[in-house]
């Protein structure tokens, strides 16, 4: 319980910066040269980014920073050599007609920090290695359209992007990818973590007393093998991860937070002191990879999405042999009761709606999905399940809405179903289902912990928890 309590902040962060995301605006320019972005990382005088921007003629001249506070001024060139001091408002920039060219620094650490820093968007590190999110430091148009191609380069440290580089090192990017930046990191060690044909490119920031890098990239491959236990295989091609200590810690995985770049990526924070024993019990890994399983949805719907990978990321330990079937029901009964404090007697759409109280949109988003592949088990007999909505759903795109997630469980269904079982759950107490729900599936809550027995709908429980693999995972 502790630990949770310990990651509340990180949590609310991620809860209230995930709802902060973008979407492309359409328009009728046609960006027909591309936007050009040159970052260069350096320490002199201290740990920071240098970026220019290069830009086309006639393109609009309001950008922004979506992550404002750093940046306190920037240097504006015209087509004729003359020189601008501009000064963001608010995050906003307005350069003058006939710019081409705008200069920054964006500092990794702030006054406060010293020579080091914790923040794991704004600047993370120590020395010459450090990891920031790339909707921190890029200035952006204001207006990111269709058909906005942008550039960018990156030099000074070996740099890990979620993009990847054309073959003179380039990014080509869209604009959308600004807006999606994802992580970045500067420095460090590297490592491949692969899952069938699919690879993890690793960067390792920093130093950790006990850890090998062949550990860390073998408890990130273990976690993408558990993830194809959820998917006929790993989701993506092609992802990126960061691997940043935290000083004085043990725990194996402190936090971990994917974004929705093209492709995702992630980091994860981890104890500087972690043993590779340890990582027999971290669930941070799995969880966030298997964000990459359903489609992102938009507007940002937390419930649904905490709520799937924290169902699987018991079930996906299970499957694999790392906890047995009573452990994987006994973390989920605690998470549960803890959602359940939570929430307490309200209803599941009022408490989906508090941004910050991640311990109820996390479990009650859980119960939800418990609830909803029990249910399209027991309408098509054990023929569909909620694995294989993901599977429609990947067919569709990286993106879906809560209408298009609902009707892809109707198309595997074979009927209306998710409008209904919805309709269910808001407007009850949080957890009004739950004890009905464990009684049938043989699930039973002792005062020593759980106990598995038979009952009506217990072959179906076996079925959620059973081992299965695929061919990624062998």
């Amino acid at each position: 319980m502790k630990k949770w309590v310990a990651r509340a902040w990180l949590l609310s962060l991620a809860l209230t910066l995930g709802a902060c995301a973008s979407a492309p605006l359409s328009s009728p320019l046609d960006e027909a040269v591309p936007l050009r972005y040159n970052i260069i990382y350096t320490q002199d005088p201290t740990p920071r980014l240098n970026v220019e921007v290069f830009l086309p003629r006639k393109f609009p001249r309001e950008f922004l920073f979506r992550q404002p506070g750093r940046v306190e001024s920037l240097f504006v060139t015209d087509e004729v050599g003359t020189r601008f001091d501009v000064f963001p408002k608010n995050g906003v920039v307005q350069v003058p007609e006939g710019t081409r060219f705008i200069r920054y620094h964006y500092p990794l650490t702030t006054s406060s920090q010293g020579g080091g820093g914790r923040h794991l968007f704004g600047g993370m590190g120590e020395g010459d290695t450090w990891h920031v999110a790339g909707k921190a430091y890029l200035l952006t148009p204001s207006r990111v359209t269709a058909n906005m191609r942008v550039d960018v380069t990156a030099s000074g440290a070996d740099v890990l992007l979620p993009w990847t580089p054309g073959d003179n090192g380039v990014y080509h990017l869209r604009g959308e990818d600004l807006i999606d930046a994802g992580f970045h990191s500067f420095g460090g060690r590297r490592c491949e973590a692969h899952v069938g044909a699919s690879v993890m490119e690793v960067a390792l920031l920093g130093r950790f007393t006990h850890l090998t890098d062949a550990d860390l990239c073998a408890w990130l491959e273990q976690a993408g093998r558990e993830v194809v236990t959820v998917r006929k295989s790993f989701p993506y091609p092609r992802i990126t991860v960061r691997v940043v200590p935290v000083p004085g810690d043990a725990t194996p995985g402190v936090f971990g937070m994917t974004l929705w770049s093209a492709p995702p990526s992630i980091s994860i924070l981890v104890g500087q002191d972690a043993t590779a024993a340890s990582f027999a019990k971290d669930w941070v890994a799995v969880h966030e990879m298997l964000h990459l399983t359903h489609p992102a949805l938009v507007p940002r719907e937390a419930w649904l999405t905490e709520g799937l990978a924290t169902y699987y990321t018991e079930l996906a330990r299970a499957r694999s042999g790392r906890q047995t079937a009573q452990q994987a029901w006994r973390e989920l009964t605690n998470g549960f009761a803890r959602g359940q404090a939570a929430s307490r007697s309200r209803n599941m759409k009022e408490v989906v709606a508090e941004e910050r109280n991640f311990m109820g949109i996390y479990w009650t988003g859980a119960l939800f999905a418990l609830h909803l592949d029990v249910e399209l088990r027991r309408v098509t007999n054990g023929r569909a399940q909620l694995e294989d909505v993901l599977e429609l759903l990947a067919t569709h795109g990286p993106t879906a809405t809560l209408e298009s997630f609902g009707a892809a469980v109707d198309t595997v269904a074979g009927q209306p179903l998710f409008g209904a079982l919805l309709a269910r759950h808001l407007p009850k107490p949080a957890f009004s289902e739950l004890a009905p729900l464990l009684e049938n599936l043989g699930v039973r809550i002792d005062p020593g912990g759980v106990t598995l027995h038979a009952a009506p709908g217990s072959g179906l429980r076996e079925a959620l928890d059973g081992e299965r693999t695929s061919d990624d995972a062998r």
